[in-house]
């Protein structure tokens, strides 16, 4: 398993950020979690408190680049959502805990998944990244398959996707243009080559 670097600053797209999550994010975290849009994650119980021990647990698991939790939010540091990267192996990744706020600007699901991405493909190294969504969450089912991701397998409740590197270099332009085309890595993306 790769050896994750430790981030000292935010991940910075064109128009969010993703910074990592602190102690101070439960309250938002929770309420994030407790809405209806959270039905499609694993169930939180025990209130902020029981969220602030997690992020506890989980900050020791980002000391030790096992994982990174991070709040989507705007440039100005307007908190929209959370995304995770998780579960690190030999070439591959997994990604979840993807919620965003209902009144966001559109551009906030593409772009901090195209963030973590990059950040997963082009910073960590990785080769390939899977993910489950619930099989009832029909839009972000169609938004996956639409960025290229591939059901791999399926079970009662869920659709397992695989999004490879390769994958990723052929998102459709329109997809491309959401990240800063003055990132070197994205160079190659933004020209569709």
């Amino acid at each position: 398993m790769k050896k994750a670097p430790i981030l000292s600053s935010p991940i910075i797209g064109k128009h969010i950020s993703l910074r990592l999550v602190g102690v101070s994010d439960a309250e938002f975290i929770y309420t994030l979690r407790s809405d209806k849009k959270a039905k499609f994650l694993t169930q939180t119980s025990g209130g902020i408190p029981a969220q602030e021990q997690w992020i506890e647990s989980y900050k020791k698991r980002e000391s030790a680049g096992k994982e990174y939790y991070f709040i989507i939010q705007s440039l100005e540091g307007q908190p929209f959502g959370t995304i995770r990267i998780y579960d690190f192996q030999e070439d591959s990744f997994c990604w979840g805990s993807w919620i965003i706020q209902d009144d966001a600007p559109s551009y906030v699901a593409i772009e901090s998944a195209l963030c973590l991405y990059v950040f997963g493909f082009y910073t960590l190294g990785f080769k390939m990244a899977r993910f489950d969504v619930r099989k009832a969450n029909v839009q972000v089912v169609a938004f996956h398959k639409r960025f290229g991701a591939r059901i791999i397998n399926e079970d009662t409740l869920n659709y397992y996707f695989n999004l490879s590197l390769e994958d990723f270099k052929a998102i459709p332009k329109v997809f491309a243009g959401f990240l800063p085309a003055n990132l070197s890595y994205f160079t190659n993306l933004s020209k569709g080559e």
